[in-house]
C-alpha cells in the first residue's frame, strides 16, 4: 500500500474523532511524506501554523491511530509541505460506493451552511432508540418553523446526533433551495466566532450572521456553558429567531433540564417545541448500521462477522465505524481477509486502548456505585436477587475489559470457584444482545469506568 492509501486510512480514523470543522481546518492539504523502515513516519501539513497545532494538540491521537493500524510505527514527526498549492492533496472524504470497489471522491463542506453532504436521511439507520428523534426531524423538514420549534435532541456521544442534525439541514437546503437560509454550527465554532467578534470589535457582524438565518442548528450546546458572553449571545439570538418564527434545532448530551446553559426562561420555551432523545442502539440496529457502513465502504463482510462486531461493540456508532476502518486497512494494506480472530484482535486492542489504566478495583467500585450497593456486598456470598445481577456484571466486565482469568476473578470476588465465574460471564454474554435493559446498564457502567 502506498503512502496516499495509508494516509487515507489514518484520516478516516481522525475524521471519526474530530468535529467536521476541526478536521477540515487542520488536516486540509495534509499528506504522509515518509514511512521509514525504522518505524518513523513524517506527516506533512499545509502550513507552519497547521503543523504546530497538529503536533501540539493531535500528536497522541495520530500516534495511537498509526500504531493501531501498523504496530511497526514507533514515532510520528511533522513537516510543512513545500509543494505548490495546486499539487497538494485535497481533504479526504469517502463517498458511498456504487460498485464492489470503494469510490473515493472529494466532498466539500458547504462554506455557507457548514453542512457536509455525506449526512442525509437515506444513510441514517432508524431503530427503537432513535425513532422519535427521527420522526421529529422529518416533521421539522415538512413544516419548517411551525412544527416542533424549537427541536431539542439529546443523547450520548457517538449515537448519531450530528448525523441527524446535518441531515435535517441538508434536506431543508434541498427542498427549499435559496428560499430558506440554513446554518449548522458546532458550539465550538459559535464560541470562536464570539471571541473573534469581541477581539476584532465586529460583534454586530456576528449578531447579523446568526440572527439573519431561517434555520439555525447548534450542535453540542452544553459546551457553551460557563462562557458568559457566548451564553448571553446565544440567549439573545435564540429569542430573536424564536420570536420571528425561525426554526431552531439544538443538540446536547443531556436533556434540557440538565443542560447548564438553558436558563429557566429558555427551558419553558422548549415545552412548546419537541424534546427527543437518542438512546443506545439495540443489537438489530447495530447490525443494520454495520451493513450500511459496509456498503458505503464498498467492502464485503459475512453475516456472522457482522453479528460478532455488533455483539462486541454496544455503546457507540463511532466505535463500530472505527473497527470497520481497521478491517478495511487490513484488507487493502496487508491483503488479509477478515476473520473471527482478526476482528476479536481489533476489538480487544480498542478496549485496551480505552481502558488501559483501569484496575479491577475501579470496575468493582463503578458497578457497586451504579447499583447503589457496597463493594463488600458484591463479594459476599449472599444470593439476594438485588446482588446477583451486579455481581455477574462485575465478573463479566473484569473478563471483558481486563481479560482476567476466571480463577483470578473468582478470587477477587469472594474466593469463588472459577466455574461460577464462567457461568456468570456466559450468562451475561448471551443475554446482552436480547435484553435491552441489561445492555443499557452495562453501557452506563462502562461510561462510569471510562470517565474515572
Amino acid at each position: 500500500m502506498d503512502h496516499e492509501q495509508v494516509w487515507k486510512q489514518v484520516l478516516a480514523e481522525v475524521e471519526i474523532q474530530l468535529s467536521k470543522p476541526n478536521f477540515v481546518t487542520w488536516f486540509k492539504n495534509s499528506r504522509l511524506i515518509e514511512k521509514n523502515d525504522d518505524g518513523r513516519v513524517i506527516v506533512g501539513l499545509g502550513n507552519n501554523f497547521a503543523k504546530e497545532w497538529v503536533e501540539n494538540k493531535y500528536h497522541k491521537l495520530l500516534s495511537d491511530i498509526f500504531y493501531s493500524l501498523d504496530s511497526s510505527v514507533k514515532k510520528v514527526e511533522y513537516a510543512v509541505l513545500t509543494l505548490p498549492a495546486e499539487q497538494r492533496p485535497q481533504p479526504y472524504s469517502r463517498a458511498p460506493a456504487v460498485s464492489s470497489q470503494p469510490a473515493l471522491i472529494e466532498v466539500r463542506i458547504d462554506p455557507e451552511t457548514n453542512l457536509h453532504p455525506r449526512y442525509n436521511f437515506k444513510s441514517f439507520i432508524v431503530g427503537s432508540s432513535n425513532e422519535l428523534a427521527y420522526a421529529a426531524a422529518m416533521g421539522v423538514v415538512k413544516e419548517v418553523g411551525s412544527k416542533y420549534n424549537p427541536l431539542f435532541i439529546y443523547g450520548g456521544t457517538g449515537l448519531g446526533k450530528t448525523h441527524l442534525l446535518q441531515a435535517i439541514g441538508n434536506e431543508i437546503k434541498f427542498n427549499y433551495k435559496e428560499r430558506l437560509k440554513t446554518k449548522y454550527v458546532p458550539s465550538e465554532k459559535f464560541v470562536n466566532d464570539i471571541i473573534s467578534g469581541i477581539r476584532n470589535k465586529r460583534m454586530e457582524d456576528i449578531k447579523d450572521k446568526y440572527r439573519s438565518v431561517d434555520v439555525l442548528i447548534i450542535d453540542d450546546i452544553q459546551f457553551i456553558a460557563g462562557k458568559e458572553r457566548s451564553e448571553e449571545e446565544f440567549f439573545h439570538t435564540f429569542n430573536v429567531l424564536y420570536d420571528s418564527g425561525k426554526q431552531i434545532i439544538i443538540s446536547s448530551d443531556r436533556p434540557p433540564a440538565a443542560t447548564p446553559i438553558l436558563e429557566e426562561r429558555l427551558r419553558s420555551r422548549f415545552s412548546g417545541g419537541m424534546i427527543a432523545d437518542i438512546g443506545f442502539p439495540d443489537y438489530e440496529m447495530r447490525v443494520a448500521i454495520i451493513k450500511s457502513k459496509i456498503r458505503e465502504k464498498g467492502m464485503g463482510l459475512e453475516d456472522a462477522l457482522c453479528s460478532l462486531i455488533a455483539s462486541k461493540i454496544q455503546r457507540n456508532i463511532r466505535e463500530l465505524e472505527g473497527v470497520l476502518n481497521k478491517i478495511v486497512f487490513y484488507q487493502e494494506a496487508k491483503n488479509i481477509e477478515p476473520s473471527h480472530e482478526l476482528i476479536n484482535e481489533i476489538i480487544e486492542k480498542n478496549i485496551k486502548q480505552t481502558f488501559k489504566n483501569v484496575s479491577p478495583t475501579q470496575i468493582i467500585k463503578a458497578v457497586s456505585g451504579f447499583f447503589e450497593i457496597t463493594e463488600k456486598e458484591i463479594s459476599d456470598h449472599s444470593r439476594r436477587k438485588e446482588l446477583v445481577e451486579p455481581r455477574q456484571i462485575a465478573m463479566y466486565l473484569l473478563k471483558d475489559i481486563l481479560g482476567m482469568s476466571y480463577s483470578d476473578i473468582g478470587n477477587k470476588l469472594g474466593k469463588r470457584d472459577h466455574s461460577t465465574v464462567i457461568h456468570a460471564c456466559e450468562k451475561v454474554s448471551k443475554k446482552i444482545n436480547n435484553d435491552q435493559k441489561l445492555n443499557q446498564k452495562i453501557i452506563l457502567v462502562r461510561e462510569i469506568i471510562e470517565k474515572n
